[in-house]
């Protein structure tokens, strides 16, 4: 997307961005950086069967510097600028235009479902909807006691679990069995691969030091 507006001169970048449901961070350990492409490339090196030649890559620091004070892209994220409260915006997009609501954020996709819903807390122990709910709540749209009684609960079914696994398997071209022995094996961090964390942190720290960055990372 960054590459996009670069290269046609396009200046802002809309996007559903916003502090009233995103308000709270996910600790790195549950989400690194996905633009560190000093990461991705040493994994991509050890474990990845075609060249990237025309892979869209867009590394922090280009889009972060390069793109918004050179070339004059900007991100807007325009919910931050008018109330928005989550579930009013689902039902009125039901009401209007028959959207389906979906059973937590980003299960509109099959493979976030799975990696969020399924993987991330059975493998490693870390359920995103600590974070989603813990938003939710600070922005007055979750009591706390509803949110303890949703986490108390899978975030989905056994049957779809399975069926997704197969799907997914499959997209990764993996068997199920492969797949499985991947989840059964040694978990790894960000920091058992290359990364530009000590950069990054040093540029996020200027960032900050003169406005432009304002979210926590840690």
């Amino acid at each position: 997307m960054y590459n996009f507006a670069a290269k046609y001169k396009f200046k802002y970048i809309l996007t559903g961005a916003n502090y009233s449901s995103e308000c709270v961070r996910e600790p790195l350990e549950w989400h690194y950086h996905a633009s560190d492409l000093r990461q991705l490339l040493d994994i991509h090196s050890k474990f990845g069967k075609h060249p990237l030649r025309t892979f869209p890559l867009a590394d922090i620091f280009k889009y972060k510097l390069y793109y918004r004070f050179i070339k004059g892209v900007r991100v807007v994220k325009p919910l931050n600028h008018i109330p928005f409260y989550k579930e009013a915006a689902m039902d009125e997009l039901v009401d209007r235009f028959g959207w389906q609501k979906y059973a937590h954020k980003h299960y509109e996709s099959r493979f976030t479902r799975f990696y969020e819903g399924y993987w991330l807390p059975t493998k490693f122990g870390y359920d995103k909807r600590r974070a989603h709910f813990s938003s939710l709540i600070l922005t007055g749209q979750l009591s706390r006691a509803d949110a303890l009684e949703k986490i108390a609960l899978p975030a989905y079914s056994e049957e779809t679990i399975a069926e997704d696994f197969e799907y997914i398997a499959t997209k990764l071209d993996l068997t199920v069995e492969e797949l499985k022995a991947i989840m059964a094996g040694p978990n790894k961090t960000y920091r058992d691969y290359k990364n530009a964390m000590t950069f990054i942190d040093l540029g996020t720290k200027v960032l900050r030091a003169v406005g432009v960055q304002r979210a926590i990372i840690r």
